[in-house]
């Protein structure tokens, strides 16, 4: 039998990504689709499946590897299309029973439905089931809405024919792998070899149990007691949540089998400490924050509590999380926009024949996307180990947009490569799309830098907060005014913007804020510096 490899599939273009679970030891024999290792980004974790069944010969990586697209993960012994009857026979002691499963499986196989990759999001809430048993569905019709922290999203049909079950309801919170449901396929000849193996002794009637591709499920369950890092077993959505929460888990005792940690056992341990630090109370000789007091608001008058809206619980913990931990310092300017906006007016006739709508938003993300390559000191990341700072080789900017179910911050990526109509219909549909509840997780992620606009609301300046922890700066848009400027010989009247930076002191010291300003306001006030 011919000798294959496993490599690593396309990751979205990440390099060096560690490799933190090996889920399969030599000698496993494993199905297209298996979970093989898991890998870690600075964004998730995934796991990657294998292309390939067959038994494994050799195992080419170590936890703690690092890898990138193409890079050599395992050596299989492919079985071909007979791999599945060995198994069957080792089941059961009658061979004719698997051998007849691939037929009725020809007209017909029943798969699982499962959540795809949403963004390394775990835990997302279902908040819509579109479908029903005995639905008949076709490829790319939408099964279940989800909800993220960000944005809701469908999660559409791979394959098209009839719903059998639906493992879950309303209310659920699934991450990616998560069983949706079993579909009967038509002509899916490749689920029943799959299943065979480990259905073989309990259904000698090939229809009613070989196709299924919950067979396979146990095989895994063996890998999830590989030992990761040290004396700690957790798998990659517990590991997450600890970081997530700051836990280190070799102090946590796990519950699991073989000691392995739970999402639980994270839980439970940092439950007394917050609860303490909800309560006021001083954690280690440190001091607590002051609880706030508890008022009846209705002997005051008549009152309505109204529940805030998911991303508005999400902002207000977001903001809070940005002022306990970034010590901020804001900035103020006012750039003469007199030209600009004679320009964008000169401009206008120009962009609606092309179908742009050229607002003053494109012309602020293009000098700002110059101001962060000028000056890359603001295109950083604190580093999670306090003691590093992640320079940035890509401009992203993320556009704050007011939604009627709260602030969402859409992302414009590459903005220093793009021109201003291209920006401007950049931009519109994103804001178009977040007002629409249409954002993906994806269009929100990997912003080195944000904008929010006040201007349209009136105001002469704000402090805006720094989105912590992936970005150092942002800056504060407010009305521009006509004021009397000094030109040295009298006061002439200017369009002026007021500009208002707020930074991240940790990463940016005031003089580099300073000069980011100064760049920013002179390209603004002349458009033409963009061209030197």
């Amino acid at each position: 039998m011919a000798i294959q490899t496993i490599k690593v599939p396309d990751i979205g273009g990440a390099e060096g990504v560690e490799v933190i679970e090996i889920s399969v030891k030599v000698g496993d024999v494993i199905a297209e689709g298996d979970s093989i290792v898991v890998l870690e980004t600075d964004k998730a974790s995934m796991e990657i499946p294998a292309d390939k069944a067959g038994k494994i010969v050799a195992i080419k990586v170590n936890v703690g590897d690092k890898v990138s697209q193409d890079s050599l993960l395992l050596e299989v012994e492919a079985e071909g299309e007979t791999a599945a009857a060995p198994q069957a026979a080792l089941a059961a002691a009658p061979a004719a029973a698997p051998v007849a499963a691939p037929a009725p499986a020809a007209a017909s196989a029943e798969i699982n439905m499962v959540v795809p990759d949403i963004g390394g999001a775990e835990g997302v809430e279902i908040i819509e089931i579109a479908v029903k048993a005995g639905d008949e569905v076709a490829a790319g019709d939408s099964l279940i809405v989800l909800e993220t922290d960000k944005a809701s999203m469908e999660i559409p049909a791979e394959a098209a024919g009839k719903i059998v079950s639906l493992a879950v309801k309303v209310g659920d919170k699934v991450s990616q792998g998560a069983v949706i449901g079993v579909l009967a396929t038509v002509g899916g000849t490749a689920a029943a070899p799959v299943a065979a193996p480990a259905k073989a002794e309990a259904a000698p009637a090939p229809k009613s149990e070989a196709p299924k591709v919950e067979a396979p499920k146990p095989a895994p369950a063996p890998a999830a007691e590989v030992e990761q890092t040290g004396d700690v077993y957790a798998g990659p959505a517990v590991r997450k949540l600890a970081r997530q929460l700051g836990v280190d888990m070799g102090k946590v005792s796990g519950t699991g089998p073989r000691g392995r940690l739970q999402k639980d056992d994270i839980r439970a341990y940092v439950k007394p400490i917050v609860q303490a630090a909800q309560s006021g109370a001083s954690l280690g000789g440190g001091s607590g924050i002051p609880a706030l007091p508890v008022i009846d608001y209705s002997k005051f008058g008549e009152i309505e509590i109204v529940k805030m809206s998911k991303i508005k619980k999400l902002t207000a913990e977001a903001m809070t999380r940005s002022w306990l931990n970034v010590p901020r310092i804001t900035q103020f300017d006012d750039a003469d926009i007199t030209d600009l906006e004679a320009f964008r007016n000169s401009m206008k006739a120009e962009a609606e024949k092309r179908g742009s709508k050229l607002t003053p938003l494109p012309f602020i993300v293009k000098a700002v996307a110059a101001a962060l390559v000028a000056e890359p000191s603001f295109n950083v990341s604190m580093h999670q180990d306090g003691e590093s700072i992640v320079h940035k080789k890509f401009v992203h900017i993320g556009i704050a947009v007011d939604t009627p179910i709260g602030l969402l911050v859409p992302v414009v990526r590459n903005a220093d490569k793009k021109g201003l109509f291209e920006l401007a219909d950049e931009i519109n549909v994103l804001a178009k799309k977040a007002r629409d509840g249409k954002l993906t997780p994806a269009e929100m992620q990997g912003g080195c830098f944000t904008i929010s606009s006040l201007g349209a609301m009136g105001g002469n300046g704000f402090t805006p907060m720094v989105s912590a922890p992936t970005e150092v700066g942002i800056l504060g848009v407010s009305r521009a005014q006509m004021k009397p400027v000094w030109n040295g010989k009298e006061f002439i009247p200017r369009n002026m913007l007021p500009l208002s930076l707020s930074y991240d002191h940790r990463a940016v010291n005031g003089s580099d804020a300073g000069r980011f300003m100064t760049y920013l306001v002179s390209v603004i006030g002349d458009l033409r510096r963009l061209l030197l």
